[in-house]
């Protein structure tokens, strides 16, 4: 019995793997029963114990449940998990799928499914079928393995195997799972767990989050990445030297840099140590690399010094940079000069005192709308370098305040496209390149990408 957390009105557990949540035809030992046993005991209880059953798992999945134990904790808990897309109960899970990954960003899956009592699966139906209801979820692609992907879910509906069937449905059934995985061989453990809970206590009302780590199976070759996103950070690649991570925007890397949430804090909490060879700002998402002990960290920043890691961002921006004729591509060279007094840079077409030089290889990707996609290598790597030479070209990127169009930021027209990024920049891909006898030189030709989190029609 793993206990999380328990006080006079819930009682917070991780359910076992294979367990029922309650009592079921197979008579089989079920994990609310189990929990009014223990409560009994413990609390030397007389009579019957009522415990409240406010949300269930399927009986292969394991993960952090709740339960209630008065009827007045029941009756305020229940409302929060009907409501998942405010402020009621939110539930993630992970999930280890076979197939083609799913994006790096989040995505939102919309079925109709029709429970078949028959089979007991659920089938994913059209709209309008008798008895269909909708079901929605969100999901990213944290990582991928050996021809695994771990998938971050959160749904936004709770119907019956609605994780299972949909993951299966758009072609990335969850391994080990036997009745929607028709390559699933018999024995294996479903590889989905139910890793993070959060709720509002029903009487100090504070938001309380609970997590737990699924164990064995497939678990194995994401340890890491699952220490990780119970920590809130996620991990796109790692071994014994190195972490690649996704940065949220919004969220600051260092340590040094200020703020207590930031990405090197939530690593620690993880219990994993790592240290930041590099930095994003704030409000950029994206891929940031650390070192996992001083030999990588010694490594990583000589590449860096040498810039032989290449880095690659993607951006929206207003109108269309101007290319040669027939090309796509482009290169900004400018002039930058650190202001110090109001945190930016000032960029001139020449050299002047105390400039440095700045360059930046692009490529045009997408437009619509009266905007464009550019994917954006640096040659040089300053402070604010792609923000503030866009701007300077009369491009600025949607959602800058400091070097771009305030207007333009605010207009209802490209709304949609800032919905997961207030700055539409992020940093999509690190080619790993280091010099010859490198302690890091077995990463050589490795090309780490993710999908920025926006995109507009394709060209």
């Amino acid at each position: 019995m793993h206990i999380l957390y328990e006080d006079n009105h819930i009682l917070v557990v991780v359910k076992p793997v294979n367990m029922p949540v309650q009592r079921d035809e197979t008579g089989d030992i079920d994990l609310l029963t189990s929990l009014k046993s223990y409560v009994k005991e413990k609390y030397d209880k007389p009579g019957e114990v009522y415990l409240g059953l406010v949300h269930r798992l399927d009986r292969p999945v394991g993960g952090v449940m709740v339960f209630a134990r008065t009827s007045k904790a029941a009756s305020r808990l229940m409302p929060q998990f009907a409501d998942k897309y405010n402020a009621g109960a939110q539930k993630r899970y992970a999930a280890i799928v076979e197939g083609e990954p799913l994006p790096h960003v989040d995505i939102y899956c919309t079925n109709w499914l029709k429970k078949d009592e028959a089979e007991r699966k659920s089938l994913v139906v059209p709209e309008g079928t008798e008895g269909a209801k909708k079901a929605v979820l969100e999901c990213r692609t944290v990582s991928v393995k050996g021809g695994l992907s771990l998938v971050d879910v959160k749904l936004h509906t709770g119907r019956h195997h609605q994780i299972r069937v949909q993951l299966s449905h758009g072609g990335n059934p969850i391994w080990g799972d036997q009745k929607y995985n028709p390559d699933a061989r018999p024995g294996q453990q479903i590889a989905l767990f139910a890793y993070s809970l959060s709720f509002e206590h029903p009487t100090t009302h504070e938001r309380m989050t609970f997590t737990a780590l699924p164990e064995g199976g497939a678990w194995r070759s994401f340890g890491d990445e699952m220490r990780l996103l119970t920590s809130g950070v996620s991990c796109v690649y790692s071994d014994e030297d190195v972490l690649v991570v996704n940065k949220p925007a919004g969220v600051t890397v260092a340590n040094a840099d200020g703020g207590e949430d930031t990405l090197e804090s939530r690593i620690a909490s993880s219990g994993i140590e790592a240290y930041p060879v590099h930095r994003l700002d704030a409000k950029t998402s994206g891929l940031v690399m650390f070192a996992r002990n001083k030999k990588a960290r010694d490594a990583l920043d000589e590449a860096m010094r040498l810039r032989t890691i290449k880095k690659s961002y993607r951006a929206i921006v207003r109108g269309v940079p101007e290319t040669e004729k027939g090309k796509r591509f482009g290169t900004l060279k400018f002039y930058a000069v650190k202001d110090p007094a109001r945190g930016s840079v000032r960029v001139f077409d020449f050299p002047v005192n105390g400039a440095a030089e700045m360059e930046t290889k692009y490529r045009i990707c997408q437009t619509d709308n009266g905007v464009s996609i550019v994917e954006a290598e640096l040659v040089t790597g300053r402070t604010h370098q792609i923000r503030a030479s866009f701007a300077h070209i009369g491009c600025p990127i949607l959602g800058d305040d400091k070097y771009g169009d305030r207007d333009f930021n605010r207009d209802s027209a490209y709304k949609k496209y800032r919905k997961n990024a207030p700055l539409c920049l992020a940093a999509v891909k690190i080619g790993f390149e280091f010099p010859k006898g490198s302690y890091l030189e077995r990463l050589n030709g490795s090309v780490i990408r993710i999908d920025a989190p926006f995109r507009l029609n394709e060209l």
